[in-house]
């Protein structure tokens, strides 16, 4: 190949490029349109599989018992895992909707992601303590295990462990009475 052929041939790439990601876009579009892409799902390998172990230590300063990894198996009733920081706006959204949780008898296990427990523990003071049980990830890796996008991230378990399902950001009333409430009635 000649200098300017390969010239030509560079020049034509950021076309070639703009093109296929029109075609992309297109295909998303077009997939929105009949229901085959659903742009707020984020997929999980994790679906139908045993939930990672966690085996991390309780959170200093809460009165909240850490878990044992057995804990995410309860036979006969379903456990949400929920991934949160005191530093994630996000989180204090959700929070009301986790307090609801607890309240109507669902079991949630907290884990506090990459917080200062000092943090964690002013946060749950101030909005309340949904968690039957709460340990710290302070490295990160149960979120690695986890496939955790960001906080906050729930994962409802079914009596066996087996994750059933999963939500990326903050849960809202209309996520728990269109999404999670089937799922809770279904795997309790």
């Amino acid at each position: 190949m000649s200098a300017s052929t390969s010239r030509r041939a560079l020049l034509w790439a950021p076309l070639g490029l703009a093109a296929a990601g029109g075609v992309g876009f297109w295909a998303m579009l077009r997939g929105m349109k009949d229901g085959s892409y659903d742009p707020r799902g984020v997929p999980s390998a994790l679906l139908g599989k045993p939930a990672p172990a966690l085996t991390l230590p309780a959170v200093e300063g809460v009165d909240t018992p850490g878990f044992a990894p057995d804990a995410l198996a309860s036979p006969g009733s379903p456990v949400l895992v929920n991934f949160w920081a005191s530093w994630c706006v996000p989180c204090v959204v959700e929070h009301p909707q986790l307090v609801a949780l607890q309240r109507r008898g669902v079991r949630i296990l907290g884990v506090n992601y990459k917080d200062r427990p000092a943090e964690a523990a002013k946060f749950l003071a101030r909005h309340g303590n949904p968690f039957a049980g709460l340990v710290a990830d302070a490295d990160g890796r149960a979120g690695i295990e986890y496939g955790l996008y960001g906080v906050p991230e729930t994962y409802l378990l079914d009596g066996g462990g087996i994750i059933r399902w999963r939500w990326a950001g903050p849960m809202t009333p209309d996520t728990l009475s269109a999404e999670l409430d089937p799922l809770l009635r279904r795997h309790a």
